[in-house]
């Protein structure tokens, strides 16, 4: 696969607001294989990966993981503990309980655990919603999580169907993304069926790319939370590397500055406000039928 910064479609460098509301397919979502999430604090790196309900946590891009636990091994026993790492002049410590866990069809727990990490004795990552005991019992005053998500990996595999969530800044509110690939009779004339992609925000098009084989890169820059986003996708494998079925696709998410005009992709080289921190949602889809 080329590099998604290829966008040869007559879509490119589009701006759109949100547009009619989308009514949602019958047809089951893709399965979320693993979710990998970036979290930054000072000069630390935090990368959280779910995987098969397995748990692994690596701090600044490090190989192999400071942190793995397997939540599916019958002789997995620790599901509620702590840990105490040293990263070079930094302490870190991690807590969790997974004990009681609910997950649904993703590898990522929805309720009933928390995870927290503490770099030299500040707060800075809070997973999950039963930590608030454990929290009161470590610090005396409420305190606010000091690391920020900058990134979210999603990998998926099924059908041409995928739904997540994302929040596209610390202060917007979280949002239900839909990602759909769908066979439409073309307009011109009606006798024949071509894909179309579909990008929709809580429900709302922001997005729709027509005889989506020839338009199979692209970018367009969308409106969420009164922030610029630029949307790219790229599904070339999924008509021309395995024709039978198969194939792989990216979609990417990412914030920029109204300031800026150029894509993400381009600023090499160019000074940025260290103070604003952009995010990206990045999904990789397998269709495996």
């Amino acid at each position: 696969m080329r590099d998604i910064v290829s966008c040869l479609s007559d879509n490119a460098v589009n701006v759109s607001h949100y547009s009619s509301t989308i009514s949602c397919s019958t047809i089951s979502p893709s399965i979320q294989n693993s979710t990998s999430t970036i979290y930054t604090l000072k000069q630390i790196t935090i990368t959280v990966t779910w995987c098969n309900q397995g748990l692994t946590i690596t701090f600044n891009h490090q190989d192999p993981p400071h942190f793995r636990l397997n939540t599916t091994s019958r002789f997995f026993r620790k599901k509620k503990g702590s840990k105490t790492l040293q990263l070079h002049s930094s302490n870190l410590e991690i807590l969790w309980d997974l004990s009681n866990a609910k997950y649904q069809t993703g590898p990522e727990p929805l309720q009933a655990f928390y995870l927290v990490i503490i770099v030299d004795s500040e707060l800075a990552l809070v997973l999950g919603d039963t930590a608030q005991e454990t929290l009161s019992k470590r610090f005396a005053f409420k305190t606010n999580p000091l690391a920020r998500m900058v990134s979210k990996r999603e990998h998926c595999s099924g059908n041409t169907l995928y739904t997540t969530k994302a929040r596209f800044c610390d202060t917007g509110t979280c949002h239900d993304v839909l990602i759909r690939c769908s066979l439409e009779k073309d307009n011109d004339g009606g006798f024949f069926k071509s894909p179309v992609l579909s990008v929709c925000i809580d429900k709302k098009t922001v997005t729709r790319v027509k005889r989506l084989q020839w338009n199979f890169r692209g970018n367009q820059t969308i409106f969420v939370d009164g922030l610029l986003v630029d949307l790219m996708w790229d599904v070339h494998d999924w008509f021309f590397n395995n024709p039978c079925g198969g194939g792989y696709a990216v979609f990417m998410f990412r914030t920029r500055s109204g300031m800026d005009s150029r894509l993400w992709l381009e600023d090499k080289g160019v000074q940025k406000d260290k103070e604003r921190v952009e995010f990206s949602l990045l999904i990789y889809a397998c269709k495996t039928s």
